[in-house]
């Protein structure tokens, strides 16, 4: 019984080796659409997502047949939104946060309809503050900041079908994990 499993099991993973085709060609077009899980924006008491953290993210394939008909190359760019609130008996601040910036990917196909990559992105955090409720009188603060930032992720973009896949990606960026949906353009 031991033997039929592993032979089984042997079996499988040399089909899924062998059927393996490349997902993502020179020239293809992917949009990212997700939503954000863990941030470190904005954590601890009295802080309440206003906006949970959304990304999207257009990527073009540039470079295709690497690692043995295996890989791909390619590069595009990040926009990422959320925003926060903290407030106590009436007073608090508002915060929001865009970070924007290019990207590169590096595409390796383990198995067939499996796009996984790496990559990363230099791009700029910018932050807003607002002041509201019963402060001071005469008394309103509002700061924007901002900076470079740069990230590494990894993901992956399981394809339903030749246009459609379900997304995930983890890393830092708007979000620590983002899930979604991925269209092939």
């Amino acid at each position: 019984m031991k033997l039929k499993s592993l032979f089984l099991a042997v079996l499988l993973s040399c089909g899924f080796l062998l059927a393996n085709a490349q997902v993502v060609e020179k020239g293809d077009k992917v949009v990212n659409l997700g939503l954000g899980l863990g941030s470190a924006l904005y954590s601890g008491v009295g802080y309440k997502g206003s906006v949970p953290p959304l990304s999207g993210s257009l990527e073009v394939v540039i470079k295709d047949d690497l690692f043995e008909g295996k890989g791909a190359l390619g590069v595009g760019g990040y926009l990422g939104y959320s925003a926060y609130k903290w407030e106590y008996s009436g007073w608090g601040w508002k915060y929001s946060n865009i970070i924007i910036g290019p990207r590169g990917y590096l595409h390796y196909n383990l198995i067939d309809k499996l796009d996984t990559y790496v990559g990363a992105m230099l791009g700029y955090n910018i932050a807003t503050s607002k002041e509201f409720g019963n402060s001071i009188p005469g008394y309103d603060y509002s700061a924007s900041s901002g900076g470079v930032i740069f990230s590494g992720f990894v993901g992956a973009r399981y394809f339903f079908n030749d246009k459609v896949a379900g997304m995930v990606e983890l890393g830092s960026g708007i979000a620590y994990l983002n899930i979604g949906v991925a269209l092939k353009l």
